[in-house]
């Protein structure tokens, strides 16, 4: 199991990019997939997402799914898996 957050991504999503700036701000790294170049991405985001390629879905080490977080979402979950 990877000890990074893994972010699934669009080139043109504006809470993409958001989330990114967040975790960079808080010094919390993340590795990257982006589901239109990544067909087995895709895959995943509609199997997490009832059949939605809902962007940002962030899979966290402990296998916990966050899809589209606020900012404030993100950090508290950030605090209770002691990632910040």
């Amino acid at each position: 199991m990877s000890k990074k957050i893994l972010i699934y991504t669009t080139k043109w999503c504006s809470d993409c990019r958001r989330v990114k700036m967040f975790l960079q701000q808080k010094q919390v790294g993340y590795d990257e997939v982006d589901i239109e170049e990544n067909p087995k991405a895709a895959q995943i985001v509609e199997e997490l997402n009832n059949g939605f390629r809902s962007v940002p879905t962030i899979i966290f080490p402990d296998g916990t799914v966050a899809v589209e977080p606020s900012n404030q979402e993100l950090e508290k979950l950030l605090l209770e898996k002691k990632l910040l």
